[in-house]
């Protein structure tokens, strides 16, 4: 399984267990392993690290979201799925360090696939204002 694959199966998870307000996230985890058939142990091992570590920073993750939307936004109001693809790319450039290039771009990718027509602009813009402060 490619990155790129196991990144989506991940966003799949991480968007359905944000929609549940599912708290029990290893048993979800194992369901959503044997349901999509997945076997790839590197696929596994970044799937759950993904969900465990978006999990385990969702407060910290959150109010970086909050910081670099407009100042009359909330976060309330960003759509689940804008919001868990900015979870997923915070989470994936900030906790695991991966270069934030490809991170944008793949995570840009799933906006364009799942999100409306705005999506891809606004998460594009939010994780490049994330990524200009943590250089700075």
């Amino acid at each position: 399984m490619k990155r790129t694959e196991a990144r989506e199966q991940a966003f799949r998870l991480l968007y359905s267990l944000q929609l549940m307000d599912e708290k029990n996230i290893e048993e979800q985890l194992e369901i959503f392993i044997q349901e999509n058939e997945i076997q790839d142990k590197d696929g596994i091992d970044y799937i759950k690290d993904v969900i465990v570590g978006t999990n385990k920073y969702n407060e910290e993750i959150e109010k970086s979201i909050s910081e670099n939307i407009k100042s009359d936004w909330d976060i309330n109001r960003i759509s689940k799925i804008d919001l868990t693809l900015l979870k997923l790319g915070i989470y994936e450039i900030i906790y695991s360090k991966l270069p934030y290039k490809v991170v944008i771009n793949e995570v840009v990718e799933l906006a364009k696939k799942y999100g409306d027509d705005n999506s891809k602009s606004f998460v594009n813009g939010v994780l490049a204002s994330i990524v200009k402060k943590n250089e700075a």
